[in-house]
């Protein structure tokens, strides 16, 4: 019995989410299926950004592309959504860095130190001016 004879006993189709199988199958064939379910492929993060941007380049329909890849084209569209999104916060999230790092904390004692000395520095030149009757 070959795999698509096995599919179209169980109720399965290419490019469709994988289904319960109904209950009027013999027990061994429920088995298969689970067996089936488990053994799906799962696309590694580099896979599914090849075949994403392969699809923006538009050298080729998509239907073609996942075709190929053994996708169907509703996954190939959430990949790209979530690539997108990705790529969109990265370029619009705030750039600034967590406070909890030793560099940014030393940075921001160094700061206060600078607006004191600056400080310090102003109120001296206020007391020069004013002994000089400005």
């Amino acid at each position: 019995m070959g795999s698509r004879d096995l599919d179209r006993l169980v109720g399965f189709r290419e490019g469709c989410r994988v289904r319960q199988p109904e209950r009027s199958l013999p027990m061994g064939m429920h088995v298969v299926a689970k067996i089936r379910q488990a053994a799906r492929r799962k696309y590694t993060a580099e896979e599914k950004i090849r075949i994403v941007l392969e699809g923006l380049r538009g050298e080729i329909p998509i239907s073609e592309l996942c075709r190929r890849e053994g996708i169907a084209p509703t996954m190939y569209y959430r990949w790209s959504k979530a690539f997108l999104d990705a790529g969109k916060n990265g370029l619009t999230r705030d750039t600034q860095r967590d406070a909890t790092t030793d560099e940014v904390r030393s940075l921001k004692d160094e700061n206060a130190t600078l607006k004191k000395a600056l400080a310090e520095s102003v109120l001296e030149t206020m007391k020069y001016k004013k002994s000089l009757g400005m």
